[in-house]
């Protein structure tokens, strides 16, 4: 039996015993955008919400997760790989509970794992499926072939931007070349547009109206704006204090956008346009080639 058959045997057999959960990927054309406080703080909104929620740092060389949670792991994906270490002894328990795996040299590495190690790491990772609710994976900014592995294996994509014409360009050239793999699935996709450190909601709806414009001419993919987020000193605030600002300042402008947008993430409606793949599929379908 070859490597491909052998993993979709798996994954079969795994999707009857196990639930999914639900995999929502963040990322962003371009670094200093915010992107990983966006992962933070919808984790944290999704977690008073009564889920669990894990978040995967896959945002390699940088650890934002950890110092925004004031937390230093002490194992990560390659412990996963290469030590032994079982997926709940990876995971790291921030605030409420919210766990976070940080990726380290595992996630670059993976692809370079032969069948032994390929079947181990993916049977692990599908314990997420009955762990968590929903896993947040924070990757890192631009076009990436790591970043790109991410994106083409993800069914729900959300893409933070901010009104800085760089921003606007630079989420244009990761869409450009998402689109432009063999290997993404756009009719499998959602993308979400998410308009970060805006000055109103205005400036946010103008912010996606732009680069959907463009995007749907030339790319003709398909976008959904998902909301704003307001620059607001509360939120800088919060990170200075290494504290999400939805736990920070539960008032503030931020703080009540991200709970705008947790309940756009969690209408009724909307989750029944989602089709919830798990982490076991997940992974299968990034390192497959």
């Amino acid at each position: 039996m070859d490597q491909a058959t052998g993993l979709r045997n798996m994954m079969q057999h795994q999707s009857a015993a196990r639930p999914r959960a639900r995999v929502i990927t963040v990322t962003s054309g371009k670094g200093g955008v915010g992107k990983s406080n966006v992962s933070i703080n919808l984790a944290i909104q999704l977690k008073k919400l009564g889920q669990r929620v894990i978040i995967l740092d896959a945002d390699l060389g940088l650890a934002n997760i950890e110092i925004m949670f004031g937390t230093v792991p002490k194992f990560n994906l390659s412990d996963l790989i290469y030590q032994g270490k079982s997926i709940r002894e990876i995971i790291t328990w921030g605030p409420m509970e919210v766990g976070f795996i940080s990726g380290g040299s595992g996630i670059t590495r993976m692809s370079q794992l032969d069948r032994e190690y390929l079947t181990y790491i993916i049977q692990n990772l599908a314990e997420l499926d009955a762990i968590a609710d929903t896993v947040i994976i924070d990757t890192g900014a631009g076009i990436s072939p790591t970043v790109m592995e991410f994106l083409v294996a993800s069914g729900e994509i959300i893409l933070v931007t901010t009104p800085e014409p760089t921003s606007i360009t630079d989420s244009y050239s990761l869409l450009k070349a998402l689109n432009q793999n063999p290997r993404f699935m756009r009719e499998q996709t959602t993308i979400r547009v998410l308009s970060n450190l805006v000055n109103s909601d205005n400036e946010g709806q103008v912010l996606f109206n732009k680069l959907n414009a463009v995007v749907a001419r030339y790319l003709k993919l398909p976008l959904h704006y998902l909301g704003s987020i307001p620059r607001d000193q509360a939120l800088s605030n919060a990170v200075m204090q290494q504290m999400p600002v939805s736990l920070h300042d539960p008032y503030a402008r931020s703080t009540r956008a991200f709970e705008r947008i947790v309940g756009e993430l969690t209408d009724n409606e909307e989750l029944k346009k989602t089709r919830s793949r798990g982490m076991a599929a997940f992974f299968s379908h990034m390192l497959k080639r």
